[in-house]
């Protein structure tokens, strides 16, 4: 299928690994220009530009804290001049700081809530003003189901992440005027550097949980991140699409 996405911009934060790249890839594939915002991982978020470009499309990574609200606006501008337009913001950028309440730090708390929920806030408020100006536009952000359902062990990270929902449902309505959809993807546990340092029996348990058996691949997201970047989706705004496998009903 045809998603209509040729010749279009998107801004992906966190681009360098895991779910990041994987959409990166996946909308290059679909005929998008893309910027791979990125800062612990500029190195790998470079290569996969370069294997963009190697492969005919087109891609750029730049270094910036996506928790810096003034770094979000510098980094719109740079892709707009770059390529000459801005289409679609995929805010995935995210950490994890784990550990039960009585033992989280103030430090553990502020760096999660800093990347998760500042960040996907710094970069929505930098592309809404282009967006707006247009009256065309996509955005996703990444969630996760441990924001509808909480986990033990994850209040920082499960906070930030049911605020990031509550920021996707508030944006759509401001932005909804305009022709842009806001929309939210909730993944369940993903195979990604961030989760391969999990004991074996948290990923069994999550397996177990899940209908179909599985925890999911980067690409699995990606394709529903695409969907919603597409024009097939120019209906859905506000939602929280879960794909989990079926690990949260």
């Amino acid at each position: 299928m045809d998603l209509g996405l040729a010749g279009q911009t998107a801004v992906i934060t966190g681009g360098g690994r895991g779910i990041g790249a994987a959409v990166a890839r996946t909308l290059a594939d679909e005929g998008c220009q893309v910027a791979l915002v990125d800062a612990g991982a500029i190195a790998e978020a470079r290569a996969v530009a370069d294997a963009i470009r190697a492969r005919g499309g087109q891609a750029m990574a730049i270094e910036a804290d996506v928790s810096n609200v003034d770094a979000a606006a510098v980094c719109m501008d740079r892709v707009l001049q770059h390529y000459g337009r801005l289409d679609i913001l995929v805010a995935n950028a995210g950490v994890a700081r784990d550990a039960v309440i009585w033992k989280m730090t103030e430090a553990q708390w502020d760096e999660v809530l800093d990347v998760n929920l500042k960040g996907c806030f710094a970069y929505c408020r930098a592309i809404a003003p282009a967006l707006r100006a247009q009256k065309h536009g996509r955005i996703v952000t990444m969630a996760s189901i441990n924001g509808l359902r909480g986990k033990f062990g994850q209040a920082n990270y499960a906070a930030s992440k049911a605020g990031v929902i509550a920021l996707t449902k508030t944006l759509a309505r401001e932005l909804g005027s305009a022709g842009v959809t806001v929309n939210c993807v909730a993944p369940g546990l993903v195979r990604t550097e961030m989760t391969a340092a999990l004991p074996a029996e948290v990923v069994d348990r999550a397996k177990q949980e899940a209908a179909l058996g599985r925890v999911a691949e980067p690409e699995d997201v990606a394709q529903a991140v695409a969907f919603l970047c597409s024009a097939c989706a120019r209906h859905i705004t506000g939602t929280v699409m879960k794909v989990d496998g079926g690990q949260y009903i």
